[in-house]
């Protein structure tokens, strides 16, 4: 089974995503199956194949969930040396030498991304471009708006 990085963050996001579907939501699908269940004939009861069809999609996703975090690598960038290297779970500050803006990004698992927060996936084209370089570097990235060039001017584990 291959590894999926995670930090210490999505591994608790996704252990807390798993609780909420166990405890809450699975149980409120089952009293909702039960209560179509009493309005008679199911073969027209849309209530119950509604029902139905969302615990089918909630133990899907409980699986998914159980699946990643059984093949989670937690990575904890804060109990490692910060060498000013870019790694995994590293939060980099980039200045774009064209137009003097600053942007910050950390490098977290493809589950974790969200780019309107500074999450990339470590399998982007940024993160890939980022990953191994150094705290005053300059680096050239390919971006789908083109190619941008970069120094680095932050390296943190936090």
């Amino acid at each position: 089974m291959q590894q999926i990085p995670m930090t210490v963050r999505g591994a608790e996001l996704l252990r807390k995503e798993l609780e909420q579907l166990k405890n809450v939501r699975r149980p409120e699908i089952i009293k909702a199956i039960a209560e179509a269940r009493e309005h008679g004939d199911l073969k027209e009861n849309a209530e119950y194949h509604a029902a139905r069809e969302q615990q089918g999609f909630c133990e899907g996703r409980i699986q998914e969930i159980e699946g990643k975090l059984g093949a989670a690598q937690i990575i904890d960038v804060t109990a490692m040396p910060n060498n000013g290297k870019i790694i995994f779970g590293a939060t980099v500050e980039l200045v774009n030498v064209e137009t003097d803006e600053e942007v910050s990004y950390r490098i977290v698992g493809d589950d974790e991304a969200d780019i309107k927060q500074g999450l990339i996936s470590v399998n982007s084209p940024i993160a890939r471009g980022l990953i191994g370089k150094e705290l005053d570097d300059s680096v050239t990235i390919k971006t789908p708006g083109g190619t941008v060039e970069f120094d680095i001017v932050g390296v943190e584990y936090i």
